[in-house]
């Protein structure tokens, strides 16, 4: 019996890199892996379905779902981020605390972008954010066209500028951005991040119920899936694999160029155990609820639904985890 043939857009990430380089592969299946940039490969797969298999951005996903997309998840999710070192303030304007945000004028990269969503969401939920008081700028157009909630004050930023520079001539007082703005990168002494001391709030924020938020998870065309449920699992089997690879390699700390890598392993072990990056339903049910409720809230889905609906059924199966 012929292999399945699917093409994987994926980032390169460390524990993607057994499926990246061949080492191994699904069950079944030929995968021949593509790596880029997230925005580059989001933007492809929303718009024109390229790949068969495609990490992708789980707010994205919630809304091409909620509009009836040709392609379902799977429950892996390869890229998390914490996401207190992303939000900037201009100095000087009034903002000493995260609830001085309200009533500023906020930059954004899209309403869509994951890390956007999730930095609101946790303002909202544990630092006293009213996010109907906020002006939201947005840089960028949205990969799916929607209408934000009615509370929502959306601007768009004017053509031939930037939220990076407006923040620096004084038109806006906050970003919240998905990567690190070049003024923070080069030390301006116009902007600062919103919380001094981001791994310690970042920490305080998870163990005080918060979430190691979900960036991306995967999807796989729907024609792919009816005619060969079997993939869903397999897949799932084959990233499950290659991430115990990866813990295995940086079991040795000849793997890296850092000095204190083992010191830096068991601090995560001792804060979120052995598996930060678990590819289930039920170890990610509560973050997904949270993910889902932000976007309900917020005008992008029409319909608040259960966790269960968003993955194809045979990929649920539950699978042994790394210990």
């Amino acid at each position: 019996m012929s292999r399945l043939k699917l093409t994987l857009a994926c980032g390169d990430y460390d524990f993607l890199r057994p499926l990246i380089n061949g080492e191994i592969q699904p069950q079944g299946i030929d995968l021949n892996v593509l790596t880029m940039p997230s925005p580059e490969r989001h933007g492809r797969m929303l718009r024109h379905e390229e790949f068969d298999v495609c990490e992708l951005s789980l707010i994205a996903y919630l809304v091409s779902h909620d509009r009836g997309c040709n392609y379902t998840a799977i429950p892996v999710f390869p890229h998390r981020r914490f996401r207190h070192s992303y939000m900037v303030k201009r100095t000087g304007c009034g903002i000493d605390r995260p609830s001085d945000l309200n009533g500023k004028r906020v930059a954004l990269d899209t309403l869509q972008n994951s890390a956007g969503l999730w930095m609101r969401g946790i303002l909202q939920d544990h630092y006293g954010a009213d996010l109907k008081s906020i002006e939201w700028w947005c840089q960028e157009e949205e990969d799916i066209a929607f209408e934000p909630a009615k509370w929502m004050k959306v601007k768009r930023v004017p053509p031939g500028k930037n939220v990076d520079q407006m923040l620096l001539d004084g038109e806006l007082e906050a970003a919240l951005y998905p990567e690190t703005l070049p003024s923070i990168k080069a030390g301006s002494p116009k902007v600062a991040l919103l919380f001094a001391d981001p791994k310690k709030a970042e920490i305080e924020y998870y163990r005080n119920g918060g979430h190691f938020p979900i960036m991306h998870t995967v999807v796989v065309k729907n024609k792919i899936l009816e005619k060969n449920p079997w993939v869903g699992i397999s897949l799932v089997r084959a990233f499950q694999r290659a991430k115990e690879i990866c813990y295995e390699r940086n079991s040795d700390p000849r793997s890296f160029a850092l000095v204190w890598v083992q010191d830096l392993i068991r601090e995560q072990r001792e804060i979120f155990g052995p598996d930060p990056w678990p590819y289930n339903l039920e170890d990610n049910r509560r973050t997904l609820e949270a993910a889902i409720r932000y976007e309900y809230e917020q005008g992008m889905i029409k319909r608040k639904i259960e966790p269960e609906e968003l993955f194809f059924p045979p990929s649920l199966q539950r699978i042994q985890q790394y210990i």
